[in-house]
């Protein structure tokens, strides 16, 4: 099995125990490459790119830096999967305007990164807007129709996302994040998408009232990437437990053995990405080593 890491490394973006001075010098000063290049050099050679950093750093998929992430590319045999943007992006909210601009957002970092030849692009279908809504307190028809509202922006986001890039539908993989897990579903289905699945995002409740190896079960022909942490079973009752995910494997309930036992058995190849900081991941691979040697090369 291929395991990587996220590029989004907060403390390599900024350091702890440096003056104000130093992170603002540090933030000045940031190239996309070096940040993938110490990421490798610590033994990854599968980076997921985060299309978030646009926020801070505009010049993050500029052409002058997705060359220099071309390069690196080559000289270190790496291979890149693109988490396109999720903060301040709403791509199925029931505004218009808003539903336009996000649109954009995603399709400029598409097209930006498509001489890298990423193996996927993860995205958020929904955004916090839609979470809200699905946390409110509504009659449920109303919150149903609501819902599948948000399901519907969803589809035309994507299907425009689709037509200005022209990707391939399933090298786009919508995450498991905190919208029901069957509309989630019933959108890669409709739009012949990929999923990407989240494990710590299902174990903490984002999902709804769903086991981890069941939604493995259904979308495991539809598989397209893993975002892989642990985090605490949450119980059947759909209890949300905020900022329980992202923990190192071993820490929480996922029952890590028998996940990789089943993807083994399913001959699944597609990247696998730990969504921790590079310590949390590389003791998550001591404790593979452990528990399920078998799947690392």
């Amino acid at each position: 099995m291929r395991f990587g890491i996220m590029a989004m490394q907060m403390d390599a973006l900024i350091p702890q125990g440096k003056s104000p001075q130093e992170i603002m010098a540090n933030l000045a000063a940031f190239d996309h490459a070096d940040l993938v290049r110490g990421i490798a050099d610590k033994g990854f050679n599968l980076i997921e790119l985060g299309g978030d950093l646009v926020l801070f750093f505009p010049q993050t998929y500029s052409r002058q830096a997705i060359e220099k992430l071309a390069l690196l590319k080559i000289e270190k045999g790496l291979r890149y999967t693109v988490h396109l943007p999720l903060w301040s992006v709403e791509p199925s909210t029931l505004l218009q305007p808003v539903r336009t601009g996000s649109a954009k957002a995603l399709i400029d970092i598409i097209k930006a990164t498509l001489p890298l030849h990423p193996e996927q692009y993860v995205l958020h279908a929904t955004g916090a807007l839609a979470a809200e809504f699905y946390q409110m307190r509504l009659p449920e028809m109303g919150k149903a129709l609501i819902l599948k509202q948000f399901q519907a922006n969803a589809a035309e986001t994507i299907k425009q996302m689709l037509g200005e890039t022209g990707i391939e539908s399933r090298k786009l993989a919508i995450e498991t994040i905190e919208f029901p897990f069957e509309l989630t579903f019933e959108l890669a289905e409709a739009l012949d998408l990929s999923l990407c699945l989240d494990t710590g995002h299902v174990m903490v409740g984002f999902s709804g009232a769903v086991q981890l190896f069941d939604v493995l079960e259904q979308v495991l022909p539809r598989l397209g990437e893993i975002h892989l942490h642990d985090g605490p079973w949450q119980g059947p009752e759909r209890k949300i437990g905020y900022g329980k995910d992202h923990a190192p494997l071993g820490t929480g309930d996922v029952d890590v053995p028998r996940l990789l036992k089943r993807l083994d058995v399913a001959q699944f190849s597609g990247p696998i990405i730990f969504e921790l900081t590079i310590p949390q991941a590389l003791q998550s691979l001591e404790y593979i080593r452990d528990v399920y040697p078998l799947v690392l090369n």
